[in-house]
């Protein structure tokens, strides 16, 4: 293992087929791109792996994004995957590192410590040459019992305060343009720019070649963006994906996450009583 966040493929095949292994293929594409992870996993997936569908595994009654599911409801969507107590859990996904991120902070979220996601994911292991399988495979039910920790999600209420008060800092994932307000939001109806105090880190900058950065580079990155690790961070992006890679580098950094707005700017942006700035994030090196 490279760190307590992260295995490498030597170490899944080295473990694949264990009994007590919940390996899950949390791959998730944005919209534009017409790509559909339930599709692609159909076709090819890692030996053993079951896919996590973010969008259905949420509360679709919210009218946001793949927002956090209750805890009653989270429990049946993993006990239906054969996902329960007492496993250790690997996600990956066909990006190398994106909505495994999100997979990882919301088992997070209902009490899983045991929860790590394979370097590289999909690409690095298939560029090994190691085995894949297709089919989309039913496993028998585990039970899962969900412990929920407030403490690892933000909620609107948590962010505002944080940038009225300053006692976090809030980091955006966004691109620069859109935090900017320069690029229109890709989803409809919400305005461009940011929340009032907050910084921007986009996540293509902390992710190389399907990788988190690592070490020295990976705090420089922080730093230079005006995030002090010294400071409790809260993450938000457009819709809580990037936010949890965001909030994994924050963690694997040394400094520690306040929590994610799960809202996000999905929330933030299509609300009135929502105050917006726009241009560059003050405080960036």
């Amino acid at each position: 293992m490279t760190s307590h966040n992260f295995v490498t493929t030597e170490w899944l095949a080295a473990h694949l087929g264990e009994p007590g292994l919940g390996l899950i293929d949390a791959s998730w594409h944005l919209p534009p791109t017409g790509r559909n992870g339930a599709a692609e996993f159909r076709e090819r997936h890692i030996p053993g792996a079951v896919f996590f569908d973010i969008d259905l595994i949420a509360d679709t009654s919210s009218g946001l994004p793949h927002m956090l599911p209750d805890p009653v409801a989270f429990s049946a969507a993993m006990s239906k995957l054969g996902l329960g107590d007492g496993m250790h859990f690997i996600a990956y996904d066909a990006h190398g590192l994106f909505a495994a991120a999100r997979v990882w902070w919301m088992l997070r979220a209902f009490g899983v410590s045991d929860v790590r996601i394979l370097e590289g994911g999909l690409p690095k292991w298939v560029s090994e040459g190691r085995p894949v399988e297709e089919g989309a495979p039913v496993r028998q039910p585990r039970p899962f019992t969900p412990r929920f920790d407030h403490g690892v999600v933000a909620s609107l209420a948590d962010v505002r305060q944080a940038l009225a008060s300053g006692a976090s800092q809030v980091v955006d994932a966004r691109p620069a343009e859109r935090f900017a307000g320069t690029a229109p939001e890709p989803r409809p109806g919400l305005k461009s720019g940011h929340m009032p105090g907050a910084l921007n880190l986009p996540f293509v900058e902390i992710v190389e070649r399907g990788k988190l950065k690592s070490g020295e580079a990976l705090a420089q990155t922080l730093t230079a963006h005006g995030i002090d690790l010294a400071r409790p961070v809260i993450t938000t992006c457009g819709s809580g994906v990037s936010a949890a890679i965001l909030a994994l580098a924050v963690e694997e950094a040394g400094g520690r996450v306040a929590g994610l707005y799960d809202g996000s700017w999905a929330e933030w942006g299509g609300r009135a009583d929502c105050p917006v700035a726009t241009g560059p994030a003050k405080g960036a090196a």
